[in-house]
């Protein structure tokens, strides 16, 4: 056999597992947090049930920020003035506390995990709120 032939092959067989996992995270919904003056906003996040999630969060204070949850088993250390991203669910019904480690007493927030139907009635009820 020829060496290019033995090589095209280990590239497929490295790159076929990759390209099916693809779609997978096509469907991943994104959800951004932002933490401000140490302080997470918006501080109450309502996601909805059964759904992975991309918590895209961006730190624009100048020091870095540790975002933690117990109940979620996620913390990811976050350089100032960057962005770190953390997957989370999917996940039943209920509350996940998260803080910021560096700043407990201020960066503080709570993940409300609701429903899929509850949810997407929570999200039509916030565009309206917002169209105003």
């Amino acid at each position: 056999m020829k060496q290019g032939y033995k090589t095209n092959i280990i590239y497929r067989c490295l790159l076929w597992p990759a390209m099916l996992a693809l779609p997978a995270y096509a469907d991943v919904l994104v959800v951004k947090l932002q933490l401000k003056d140490h302080l997470f906003s918006p501080a109450t996040l309502y996601l909805p049930a059964g759904e992975k999630i991309k918590l895209e969060i961006h730190n624009q204070d100048p020091t870095p920020e540790e975002f933690e949850s117990f109940s979620l088993n996620r913390e990811k250390v976050i350089l100032g003035q960057s962005k770190g991203v953390v997957f989370i669910g999917p996940l039943p019904a209920g509350e996940h506390p998260f803080l910021g480690e560096y700043h407990p007493d201020s960066a503080r927030g709570v993940i409300v995990v609701l429903p899929k139907a509850k949810w997407q009635q929570q999200q039509s009820a916030q565009e309206v709120k917002g169209a105003d």
